[in-house]
């Protein structure tokens, strides 16, 4: 069934674009997500973990 599979992909033009740009997006996420989680304000950090303590 793999080899089906393959086959069919082997015969598409362009394909081996498709491996390139989900790593590139793939990437480009997870750098954004650690800036977003470095640039987070320290106080606003510490007022969400204490959020389930103030009842």
């Amino acid at each position: 069934m793999l080899e089906q599979i393959k086959h069919n992909l082997e015969t598409i033009e362009g394909i081996e674009t498709y491996p390139i740009l989900s790593l590139l997006i793939f990437f480009v996420f997870f750098i954004g997500l650690g800036f977003w989680v470095y640039s987070y304000k320290k106080e606003k950090i510490i007022e969400l973990s204490n959020l389930p303590l103030n009842d």
